[in-house]
């Protein structure tokens, strides 16, 4: 299917109780308990895909978004720069603004994760549309750090002025999922994660669905599964 496809009516969907049933996959030694078990779980897992891709086509039908204004930033020559100059040879801009301003001496763990995340895929990520990191710290101490993780494939940028913080990051040294589209000589906002305390579910950060950090996807495969106490770190001993 591809990335823009549209699901069927739910009606002509198979149903995923039925799908499940008739999956062949039988693991060794397992019990009958295990196998009901699973089953159940894996028309959930089919329900959850297709919500997921539902979701994806509510995203893409949303109406224009605003104009943003016309906000700049350094790159790594230290040249100055407007938001649509990050869009290259895209009409589509993925930034993600992390928690990295000068007052810091170190970014943000959970940043640095999703962050890295982002730089092995970078180069599959450009064929379809633009990546950009963008911080308030300047660019040769992104990028300093960045190679200290040996993270090679990503854009970082400066961001200049505190209007583009102010109106996309809260005013604050926050993280930011933001994506755009080139509109003519404009750009508009396409979508961007509104996750903030209204939207936090009991024991969970207000976590986008699908949450796109890999971190958190795999724990959630696991028994053990999310630890509300535990984040990630810089360094971990030896």
């Amino acid at each position: 299917m591809s990335d823009t496809a549209t699901l069927p009516p739910r009606e002509a969907l198979k149903p995923a109780r039925e799908m499940a049933e008739a999956h062949p996959t039988r693991w060794p030694g397992e019990s009958a308990d295990y196998r009901v078990a699973r089953t159940a779980l894996l028309a959930e897992e089919i329900e959850l895909r297709r919500q997921i891709q539902r979701v994806a086509e509510h995203r893409r039908a949303l109406p224009p978004g605003p104009v943003a204004k016309g906000y700049r930033f350094l790159d790594e020559q230290g040249n100055e720069i407007g938001l649509i100059d990050l869009f290259g040879r895209h009409d589509t801009l993925f930034t993600y603004s992390w928690m990295f301003g000068p007052e810091r001496t170190r970014p943000c763990p959970m940043c640095t994760s999703f962050v890295g995340s982002l730089d092995i895929p970078a180069p599959d990520i450009a064929q379809r549309l633009a990546l950009a990191i963008v911080g308030r710290s300047p660019v040769a101490r992104q990028l300093a750090f960045a190679r200290e993780r040996g993270w090679r494939n990503l854009k970082f940028y400066q961001i200049v002025g505190d209007d583009f913080v102010r109106d996309y990051v809260g005013g604050e040294d926050m993280a930011a999922v933001l994506i755009w589209r080139r509109d003519g000589d404009q750009v508009r906002l396409f979508w961007a994660a509104e996750g903030s305390a209204e939207t936090t579910d009991p024991g969970f950060d207000p976590h986008l669905a699908p949450d796109p950090t890999p971190l958190w996807a795999i724990l959630d495969w696991t028994p053990d599964g999310r630890d509300a106490e535990w984040y990630p770190k810089l360094n971990y001993p030896a």
